[in-house]
C-alpha cells in the first residue's frame, strides 16, 4: 500500500498549474465523480428491473423474487456506510486524491464484472449470489468515491462559490436518473424483454453496465492526470493526521456535529426514499400508467429536478445554509407532503395532472441535496472532513432504509392512502429540526476548525 501511495504521488498533476486551473480541475473531478457514482447507483434499480428473470428461476413465486430484487439494491446501501468509514480514514490520513483514485478504480472493475455475469440458466443461483456480492463491494467503493472526491472539490472552491459548486456536483444525481431512464427506455424499444431468454434479459441490460464501467475508467484517467491534492488537507497539522479520524469524530464537539447532521440527513433520506422509491409506483397505480408512460414521467420529474439543484445552491449561498435548510424542510413537509397527498387521493387523473403532481413532489422532496456537498464538508475540520462527511452522509441511510415498514404502520394508523404524504412531511420536519440545531456554515474557512452551535 505504501508503494502504491508513493506511485500515486509521483503521478500527480503538474504542480506548476495555477490556482484557478487547479480549482476548475477539482470541481470537474467532483462533478464527474458524483455523476459516475449516481449512474452506478441507479443501474440495478432501473436497468435490471426488466431483466431479473435472467438471474432467478422462472418458477420462483413473485414475493420471493421481489425480496431477492430488493437485496440487490440493499446490498449497495449496506456497502456505502462501510466504504465511507474505510475511505474516509484513508482520505483524512493519506490524502483525498489517493482515496478517490482507489475507490473509482474499484467502481470500474466491479461494474464491469457485473456486466459480464452469467445467469440462472448457466450457473443456477450462483448468478444472483454473485450479483448481490458484487453490488455490496461496489457499494463500498461508491461510498469511498463521494467521501473523498467531494471534500477535495469543496476545499478547492472559494467560499463565495461553494453553494453553486455543490449544486453543480449534486445535480448529476437526478441527471443520471434521467439519463439511465431514457437509455433503458430506448433499449427496451429495440430489444424485447420479459422472458429469461429474451434479448434484453440475456444481454441488453449489460450495455448500461459496460457504459458505467467505461465512464468510471474515463474519470479515473482524468483524475490521475489532472486533479491535484487538496491544499487544505496538505496544510493541516501533521499531528492531527496521526490521530484516528473515527476516534475524533465520536468525541467532543465533533460528536455533536455528527449527531446534528445525522438528524438532518435522516430527514433528507426519508424524503428521497418517498420521492424516488414510492412516488413513481404511486403515480403508476393512481393514473394507470403503462411502463413506457411511467418512464417518461420519471424522465420529466428528474429533468426538472436537475435544474433546481444549482438554483438551490445559489440560494443557500445568498441567505445562508442554516436558513436554507430550515426553509426547505418546511417546504418538503408542506408542499412535498401536500403534492404527495393530492396525488395519492386523486381519482383517475389524466397523464398531465399525474406527471405535474409527481414532478412537484419529486423536485421538492429531493431539493435539500442541492447545497448538501457544501454544507456537510463545512461542518467538519480538515483533519477529519472526509470521515465526517462520509459517515454523516451515509450512516443516516440506515433508519430511512426501512421506510416500507413505516408506511405500513402509518397506513394502519391513518389509512394507507396518505401514509406516504405523512412520511414525506416527517422527513421535512427532521430537516428543519436538524438545521435549527446546527450552525451557519456559509463563511467557514475550509482550513480552520468547523463551527459549533452555541
Amino acid at each position: 500500500m505504501a508503494d502504491t501511495a508513493h506511485s500515486l504521488h509521483l503521478n500527480s498533476p503538474d504542480s506548476g498549474a495555477d490556482e484557478k486551473t487547479n480549482r476548475r480541475r477539482a470541481l470537474v473531478g467532483g462533478i464527474a465523480g458524483y455523476f459516475v457514482d449516481q449512474f452506478d447507483i441507479y443501474l440495478p434499480v432501473i436497468v435490471l428491473a426488466p431483466a431479473m428473470s435472467y438471474f432467478v428461476p422462472s418458477d420462483l413465486d413473485a414475493g420471493t423474487a421481489t425480496i431477492i430484487a430488493a437485496f440487490v439494491f440493499t446490498a449497495t446501501l449496506i456497502g456505502r456506510p462501510v466504504g465511507a468509514a474505510i475511505f474516509g480514514v484513508i482520505a483524512d490520513r493519506t490524502g483525498r486524491r489517493k482515496a478517490t483514485i482507489i475507490a473509482i478504480a474499484g467502481i470500474a472493475v466491479t461494474t464491469l464484472l457485473i456486466g459480464l455475469l452469467p445467469g440462472h440458466a448457466s450457473v443456477g443461483l450462483w448468478g444472483i449470489a454473485l450479483l448481490i456480492l458484487l453490488r455490496l463491494v461496489d457499494g463500498i467503493f461508491l461510498g469511498g468515491e463521494y467521501t473523498a472526491a467531494i471534500p477535495l472539490a469543496m476545499e478547492w472552491t472559494p467560499k463565495r462559490r461553494r453553494g453553486l459548486a455543490s449544486g453543480l456536483i449534486t445535480m448529476t444525481s437526478p441527471g443520471a436518473l434521467c439519463l439511465i431512464s431514457a437509455l433503458t427506455l430506448l433499449l427496451l424499444q429495440i430489444f424485447p424483454a420479459g422472458t429469461p431468454d429474451s434479448p434484453y434479459s440475456v444481454w441488453g441490460w449489460r450495455i448500461p453496465f459496460i457504459i458505467g464501467a467505461a465512464l468510471a475508467a474515463g474519470f479515473l484517467v482524468y483524475f490521475v492526470r489532472h486533479v491535484p491534492e487538496s491544499e487544505a488537507w496538505e496544510n493541516s497539522e501533521p499531528a492531527a493526521k496521526r490521530v484516528s479520524p473515527l476516534r475524533q469524530l465520536f468525541t467532543g464537539s465533533n460528536r455533536r456535529s455528527l449527531a446534528q447532521v445525522f438528524v438532518l440527513m435522516t430527514g433528507v433520506w426519508i424524503a428521497l426514499n418517498i420521492s424516488a422509491s414510492v412516488l413513481p409506483g404511486l403515480t403508476s397505480t393512481v393514473a394507470g400508467l403503462t411502463p413506457t408512460q411511467l418512464t417518461i414521467a420519471i424522465i420529466i420529474a428528474s429533468g426538472v429536478s436537475t435544474v433546481t439543484y444549482p438554483v438551490a445552491g445559489l440560494v443557500s449561498q445568498r441567505i445562508g445554509r442554516r436558513p436554507f435548510y430550515i426553509g426547505v424542510g418546511l417546504l418538503v413537509a408542506i408542499v412535498g407532503g401536500g403534492a404527495t397527498a393530492l396525488l395519492a387521493g386523486a381519482r383517475e387523473p389524466g397523464f398531465g395532472l399525474a406527471v405535474l403532481l409527481l414532478t412537484i413532489a419529486f423536485a421538492v422532496g429531493i431539493l435539500a441535496f442541492g447545497p448538501i456537498a457544501a454544507y456537510m464538508t463545512e461542518r467538519f475540520p480538515a483533519a477529519l472532513r472526509s470521515t465526517g462527511y462520509g459517515i454523516g452522509y451515509s450512516l443516516a441511510l440506515v433508519i430511512p432504509a426501512f421506510y416500507a415498514y413505516y408506511l405500513v404502520g402509518l397506513g394502519d394508523l391513518f389509512g394507507p392512502t396518505y401514509a406516504s404524504a405523512i412520511l414525506m412531511a416527517l422527513g421535512g420536519l427532521l430537516i428543519t429540526v436538524g438545521a435549527v440545531f446546527g450552525p451557519e456554515t456559509r463563511d467557514v474557512d475550509m482550513g480552520a476548525p468547523a463551527p459549533s452551535r452555541q
